[in-house]
């Protein structure tokens, strides 16, 4: 059977048994080996143990400590009544109609602070939970809201983003994290305009009511609830100590031991943002646990132990789906996939380079993955075909970084699976809105800025 049919077979059974709610630990396992035997006829054990658990480890090994300290963070928020609180004050604040518009701009705000957006997945949630029923809006809602706060413009359009996709271009570009700041800007109130357009017509058309689903979410007395600015302050330090760790405390300390066998021979650089997310969550948490003592005392143990398993299912979910996509990329039809897409839109270097890293990042459902394959392919021939061309390599940065956020979000994506997982919700329930604001309306914004892009250069 052709290799590139395989591929097609296997992310389309991918996609459709997932939205029909399959386990993704069995289900991604059993289609890598299916690719692998009925395209290059290869090993089936040496795949499983030494592609796919080896890239599954790999991606537990590296995130597994924001995972759970993350959903720590967001089960102490919420059982000690913080997270009850803010979405009470932000009612009170901007009223409850804007309650999708507070949980957007909380989730950008954090993202664009540096905080993960796996993290801001489990910290935010409470909160919207807590918003959506107060202010009578379906819970089906919810994880789209926060996908476009997190996954779509403050991810790969806003000038300065810390995120991964607006740093991989860097190197082959010559480029810095602010190229085309004016475009980027442009960009991003695109997807948050029309991503904000939706979800408040959505609700309309869906009507009140938040749903009848079962969740754990602590409802907690007026009399025992914390003050505005006590529930509000461990979320104010993870951003805050995130900055601090990653752009001066971090950077101070003496780091050269990392260079050893021991250590896993590699530079601060590579650890630098978990380190300092790990750091931001733990002592955050800290803080919040002194802050609510009195209220936590009954909770307390009850909260740590939910956390902590509740990080468990999305860790591995992504994790399995990182290890699909390393199998897939292994196979020779993927390299004539590859081949393809890169030089795929003529001579225009802008559509070329949309077209190749979007497929890419569709493919393997990672916006970076798809991303680095495309640059590390023809990074160097993309820039040529730029400077050729007339077009600037900051523009070149900025389209590679935006056509990342677009198809990385079909339903096998790890960020998906696990925000769906937190919600409690099934892709049937909640995907068509995420598929709109997080695949539909960035490939609009792509458009828009290829089309700007064309006629203003960059600016």
């Amino acid at each position: 059977m052709s290799g590139i049919l395989v591929i097609a077979l296997a992310l389309g059974a991918l996609i459709y048994l997932a939205y029909r709610g399959l386990s993704l630990l069995l289900l991604t396992p059993a289609l890598a080996v299916f690719a692998v035997l009925a395209s290059d006829g290869g090993p089936m054990l040496a795949s499983y143990t030494q592609i796919f658990m080896q890239a599954t480890g790999g991606f537990i090994v590296q995130f597994f400590p924001l995972f759970l300290l993350g959903a720590v963070f967001g089960k102490l928020m919420d059982a000690s009544g913080a997270a009850q609180v803010l979405a009470d004050g932000i009612i009170h604040g901007l009223g409850a109609g804007r309650a999708i518009l507070s949980v957007i701009l909380s989730c950008a705000l954090m993202t664009y602070g540096g905080v993960s957006l796996f993290v801001v997945a489990f910290a935010v949630w409470p909160i919207a939970a807590h918003l959506f029923r107060e202010a009578d809006l379906p819970k089906r809602l919810i994880p789209a809201t926060i996908a476009l706060g997190a996954f779509t413009f403050t991810m790969t359009a806003l000038p300065g983003t810390p995120a991964i996709q607006n740093a991989i271009p860097m190197p082959y570009f010559g480029t810095t994290p602010f190229a085309a700041p004016g475009l980027g800007v442009l960009t991003g109130l695109v997807m948050l305009s029309l991503g904000w357009l939706w979800l408040e017509r959505r609700a309309r058309v869906l009507g009140p009511g938040y749903g009848d689903a079962e969740e754990d979410v602590a409802q907690v007395s007026d009399a025992d609830q914390p003050g505005l600015i006590v529930a509000g302050t461990p979320l104010a330090l993870v951003l805050l100590l995130n900055l601090a760790f990653t752009f001066v405390i971090i950077p101070q300390l003496d780091t050269s031991y990392l260079d050893q066998s021991l250590y896993g021979d590699t530079d601060i650089e590579a650890v630098r943002g978990v380190w300092s997310i790990i750091a931001a969550l733990t002592l955050s948490s800290l803080a919040l646990i002194a802050l609510n003592r009195a209220r936590l005392r009954k909770r307390l143990a009850q909260a740590l132990d939910s956390g902590a398993k509740d990080s468990l299912l999305p860790i591995f979910n992504t994790a399995s789906l990182v290890g699909f996509g390393a199998v897939i990329a292994s196979l020779s039809g993927f390299a004539l996939i590859r081949d393809w897409v890169v030089v795929a839109g003529g001579d225009n270097p802008l559509i070329s380079l949309a077209i190749g890293t979007s497929l890419l990042a569709g493919m393997t459902g990672s916006a970076s993955g798809g991303m680095s394959i495309a640059l590390s392919t023809l990074g160097e021939t993309y820039l040529e075909m730029g400077l050729a061309a007339g077009i600037s390599p900051e523009l070149l940065h900025r389209v590679t970084a935006v056509a990342t956020g677009g198809l990385d979000a079909l339903p096998h994506n790890g960020a998906v699976i696990t925000l769906l997982t937190i919600c409690g919700l099934t892709h049937r329930e909640a995907y068509r809105d995420i598929a709109v604001v997080a695949v539909v309306i960035p490939l609009i914004a792509l458009v828009v800025l290829i089309t700007l892009g064309t006629i203003f250069g960059s600016f």
